[in-house]
């Protein structure tokens, strides 16, 4: 098969064999996997409440939910159109920025599910029954069986998108990822690109810490019906976002600085790609949910959870532009 060059200035790539039987199941998988969200989701806005406990807060903002719920299946749709696009000829003619973005939020979107869902399910087994994942608090939010149909869902699409993902960029821009560290060229990298870097890092000393410090059982900073409501699955979720913040920042320092010189490029670019799209993402999805109007002043975010969430969002985009920077003078020089 051959290795087009990554079309930065818009030139269509050359087409591919057709898809493997391996990459056709993945593919099917992949569209498996979307398929409980988006019945739910479908039945949430045709006004059904399975799986929606009487009383539960999501019922409160009927047109909200209908809104949200409709761009949940319109994301879920590109999930499919995606894993679809990865295994077809014409995938590869696709202009490189129209593919990677949406490929970029689906897997930085997804990724802290595939790890947080199943760090909770461990938690849950050493937490007492109050702080599991199928504690009541949860229940009165969504039916306990809701969250192992479409958490499940999620991973078995992320796992699938994923791979399909690796196997189509490997066959497109295997050149651009090659080599070590120490062996990319000056070119790939620069002082402005280094200055983004570094601030990037700087910036997230704020956010990862608080992250931190309310996973440790520090409430400063929390809205009260938040804190007071505060259990492991939570703990679980703000040390899992600090995680990706701290690789995010490790990745894209190295990139950067082009050290430690004997890491493969392939794996900083990788946890470069997946850590700043969770960040950014997540940051930018958690700050769209905060910004919306509470009626409950115990539940309304204080201004350091939303400075939190939308420092995420500024993290991981910056550094995401770094790692797209560093792509695209990559592939002009290899």
């Amino acid at each position: 098969m051959t290795t087009p060059t990554l079309p930065t200035a818009g030139a269509p790539a050359a087409p591919t064999a057709p898809a493997s039987r391996l990459r056709q199941t993945l593919r099917v998988l992949a569209v498996l996997g979307c398929l409980p969200y988006i019945v739910l989701k479908v039945a949430w806005v045709a006004g059904s409440t399975v799986g929606i406990p009487e009383g539960s807060v999501l019922l409160d903002h009927p047109t909200m939910m209908i809104v949200a719920n409709g761009v949940s299946v319109i994301a879920d749709a590109i999930v499919v159109l995606l894993a679809t696009l990865l295994t077809r000829p014409w995938g590869l003619r696709v202009r490189a920025w129209l593919l990677l973005l949406p490929v970029w939020a689906a897997i930085g979107l997804i990724a802290p599910i595939m790890v947080g869902y199943p760090a909770q399910l461990v938690v849950s087994l050493f937490a007492t029954s109050d702080t599991s994942p199928a504690a009541a608090p949860v229940a009165d939010f969504l039916d306990t069986w809701v969250f192992p149909v479409v958490y499940g869902g999620f991973i078995v699409q992320g796992l699938n998108l994923g791979v399909l993902f690796v196997l189509y960029a490997r066959d497109r821009w295997g050149h651009v990822w090659a080599g070590r560290l120490g062996e990319l060229p000056a070119t790939a990298s620069g002082p402005v690109l280094r200055a983004c870097a570094v601030a990037a890092a700087v910036l997230a000393l704020a956010p990862a810490t608080l992250h931190l410090l309310w996973a440790g059982g520090m409430t400063w900073g929390l809205a009260p019906d938040y804190a007071d409501g505060y259990d492991a699955d939570k703990a679980v979720v703000d040390a899992m976002r600090a995680c990706f913040l701290v690789v995010a920042c490790l990745a894209g320092l190295a990139l950067a600085l082009r050290r430690p010189a004997g890491l493969r490029v392939r794996a900083v670019m990788g946890a470069a790609w997946v850590a700043s799209g969770a960040a950014g993402c997540w940051g930018a999805y958690m700050t769209l949910v905060a910004s919306m109007p509470q009626t409950d002043g115990g539940k309304e975010p204080t201004v350091a959870m939303v400075s939190t969430y939308a420092g995420e969002m500024i993290i991981g985009f910056l550094l995401a532009g770094c790692l797209a920077v560093v792509l695209s003078r990559r592939s002009r020089t290899a």
